[in-house]
């Protein structure tokens, strides 16, 4: 968010986290399938015209829009990289530990909304699935980003799939701890560093 956020852009902004706060307390109380969107929208005191402004259905409120997503992402990354990344897989991974690390610190808050969701995609196979296409989503922007910096093929598609990597080891060792998450991830990179650096 920016100083320059406009009025219009304050109000949707302010529309969609209600949205969201509803949800993910609804989810809490209720569990997931018995919420409803139009119960979404009575909580949250917008019109179910409202809430399909912003989401889909209620599985988006739990994982964010494409577009939301894009988003985020393209804030966070926001690094200033000297030279083309090239062959290098050491600078690329380099990159997407710095990129990564970001974005999990910002999906981690709040962190009950993190633990909330964690848990219903555990419990939920449809939720699983959805969260494996998101997590597909962010290896395509990965990749994008890491191409506009000139990396070559091969190292693109390796390193955007050895920082999700990174990411799900280090969701493993921090358990549901949020606050451990993004140590975790880093050092999962760490170790990745370790194993390929030169002579060991």
């Amino acid at each position: 968010m920016t100083g320059q956020e406009s009025l219009r852009e304050r109000k949707q902004r302010r529309a969609r986290e209600s949205i969201v706060d509803a949800a993910y307390a609804l989810f809490a109380e209720r569990g997931f399938d018995q919420v409803t969107v139009t119960d979404i929208a009575a909580r949250a005191e917008v019109g179910r015209t409202t809430f399909f402004r912003y989401f889909g259905d209620k599985q988006e409120v739990l994982f964010g829009t494409d577009d939301q997503v894009r988003s985020v992402l393209t804030e966070v990354a926001t690094l200033d990289v000297p030279s083309p990344v090239g062959d290098s897989l050491n600078e690329a991974l380099s990159l997407v530990r710095t990129l990564v690390g970001r974005y999990v610190r910002h999906i981690v808050q709040p962190a009950d909304q993190f633990v909330l969701h964690e848990r219903l995609v555990e419990q939920h196979p449809e939720l699983r699935a959805r969260s494996l296409v998101k997590q597909r989503t962010y290896a395509g922007f990965l990749r994008e980003w890491l191409t506009s910096h000139g990396a070559t093929p091969e190292i693109t598609h390796l390193a955007a799939e050895l920082g999700l990597a990174c990411y799900y080891a280090g969701r493993a060792a921090a358990g549901p701890s949020p606050d451990r998450l993004p140590a975790a991830v880093d050092d999962a990179f760490l170790l990745l560093a370790e194993r390929h650096s030169p002579g060991v």
